[in-house]
């Protein structure tokens, strides 16, 4: 299976540029493959140029989530972080994939100086 970079990723996403909206789908009709670092900067991208809420972010992680064609690296994590992330919007999707991928390998505490992400499970705040 292909993998696809985060400019497909936001092309499919945004919709924003019909014709790079159509070579993305017709390159993804077979199947492709999204890193977690490819869909963290997707949510980046979402965040800070299309200025997206919390909840259209999360909506659009679902959305990958559940796509036919796409195939999102650890998805059962992703879907974990996606639940810290809807639980508590004014986090960051990434401190919630960072966290969730602490838990996974066995090294929580996640050590941090945001106050918000300090008083979700897991994380300490130092």
């Amino acid at each position: 299976m292909r993998a696809i970079d985060t400019n497909v990723l936001v092309r499919l996403v945004a919709r924003d540029d019909p014709t790079q909206v159509a070579r993305a789908e017709a390159a993804i009709e077979k199947g492709a493959w999204i890193s977690r670092l490819v869909l963290a900067e997707t949510v980046w991208v979402l965040d800070a140029v299309y200025r997206r809420s919390s909840k259209q972010i999360a909506l659009a992680v679902e959305m990958l989530l559940d796509h036919a064609q796409l195939s999102v690296q650890d998805a059962h994590l992703v879907a974990r972080a996606l639940e810290h992330f809807r639980a508590h919007p004014k986090l960051g999707f990434s401190d919630c994939l960072i966290l969730e991928t602490a838990r996974q390998n066995g090294h929580l505490p996640l050590l941090t100086f945001d106050r918000r992400l300090g008083d979700v499970d897991g994380a300490e705040r130092i």
